[in-house]
């Protein structure tokens, strides 16, 4: 016997039984986004290597340790790790945003190269928006008002909560980066060499670090929000009063910077205690520099991406009155001679006036017992049983699989009005 090969470590399978969940969550998703009025666009999992390393920033993990990447004779390539730098070459490419507003969204698989845990995959799945365009805050707390309605839409909406701040613009970051290194410097010994080395090239994610000892010196370390410049205080205080008007609920976090070098001012994070320590779902902010940075015209963007594998997880952690259809409403059984024809011409006659409806014909053999089995096993909501006699008289059986109702002889041309009064 062939040896079997698995599944590569960290890219996992959907199951059938998985997946009713999975197009639950996801068709919540489209619908919000439509019902905000955000277009869908598609772009590919392989973009060149150097679009990340620019966008992203060459000293973030990332990039410098994270990337799937790969040589295309002499071009170097890499799976996505993230969806907003390949939306912003397309934007770009395709002048999608040249003096226009522009709302998308995108749905897909990312790639990164870490450690697998608890919905965090090597492969996996993002929801993502992106807004061109639009400078005022107005646009931050829509984003932020819609993820809000998609929570309760999901019913999550009491296992989330709102973290917000501004990281200011890049003159800002850096004179608050001159004051949080001159303040670490005093505190190394509590430093792992990894923090160590983000004190080097990228010292604002310490503020983010999981080290318990290095977390309580930071609470006297200087506050981002104390080097903000005007314009990014007078943007984040009018958000912050527009959600306090919406009835937004959200905590001012000084030490969240999020991981990628494009943000400026606005940065949030949506988080949830009920999966453990790995809490973020949602994450965002503004990236108003990216679009001239990747060589478009000078253009303000801001977005989010939702992990739906975490965000899955959380569903079915704390939402257990999911109304997932089951995966057949009607299953077609028949023997005997001259009934494979008509089972065929009923079923399609069905998909095609009643195309809501989700028939399967059952198409391996077997005495009626065997295949009533196969029907229950799937979920059946109802048998439409055809024999000998049914196939000669133009006519069915109908049996409701659950109820116990008594069976019905229905003759072909009424069936789609009986079973449109039993459905």
């Amino acid at each position: 016997m062939a040896k079997t090969i698995q599944a590569i470590r960290g890219m996992n399978d959907c199951a059938p039984t998985e997946s009713p969940l999975w197009q639950w969550v996801e068709g919540k998703v489209r619908s919000v986004l439509a019902n905000y009025g955000y277009s869908e666009a598609r772009m590919p999992i392989v973009e060149s290597t150097p679009l990340f390393a620019r966008a992203i920033g060459e000293v973030t993990d990332v990039v410098s340790k994270e990337m799937y990447t790969f040589w295309d004779n002499d071009e170097q390539l890499t799976l996505r790790p993230e969806g907003t730098a390949g939306c912003v070459r397309a934007a770009i490419e395709h002048g999608w945003i040249y003096n226009n507003e522009q709302r998308l969204w995108y749905m897909g698989p990312m790639f990164r190269h870490e450690r697998p845990q608890k919905g965090r995959y090597r492969q996996f799945h993002q929801a993502g928006v992106e807004v061109f365009g639009i400078p005022n805050p107005e646009i931050d707390a829509e984003l932020i008002i819609l993820t809000a309605r998609l929570w309760k839409e999901l019913g999550i909406e009491q296992h989330v909560s709102l973290q917000l701040n501004s990281i200011g613009s890049l003159e800002a970051r850096q004179n608050y980066r001159s004051a949080l290194v001159e303040f670490l410097q005093n505190h190394q010994d509590l430093m792992s060499d990894e923090e160590k080395d983000r004190l080097v090239k990228n010292p604002l994610r310490i503020l983010d670090t999981k080290n318990q000892a290095l977390q309580d010196v930071l609470n006297n370390a200087p506050k981002l929000l104390d080097y903000l410049d005007d314009e990014s205080r007078t943007h984040f205080a009018q958000l912050c009063d527009l959600l306090d008007a919406m009835g937004i609920q959200y905590e001012v976090n000084p030490k969240l910077v999020r991981g990628l070098d494009y943000y400026n001012k606005t940065v949030f994070e949506w988080v949830t205690s009920a999966l453990g320590a790995q809490g973020t779902v949602c994450g965002g902010g503004r990236y108003d520099g990216l679009v001239e940075q990747l060589g478009g015209h000078a253009t303000q963007g801001v977005g989010f991406a939702m992990g739906l594998e975490r965000l899955v997880l959380l569903v079915q952690e704390v939402n257990k009155d999911i109304p997932l259809q089951s995966a057949v409403d009607i299953y077609v059984v028949f023997a005997g001679e001259g009934t494979t024809l008509a089972a065929f011409q009923v079923a399609e006659k069905l998909r095609s006036e009643l195309p809501h409806l989700r028939v399967m014909t059952h198409c391996s053999g077997g005495k009626f017992q065997k295949q009533f089995k196969r029907a229950d096993k799937v979920g059946a909501k109802f048998a439409i049983v055809i024999g000998e006699s049914e196939a000669q008289a133009n006519q069915v059986v109908v049996k409701d699989l659950h109820s116990g109702a008594e069976q019905q002889t229905v003759a072909n041309a009424d069936l789609v009005a009986h079973l449109t009064q039993l459905l």
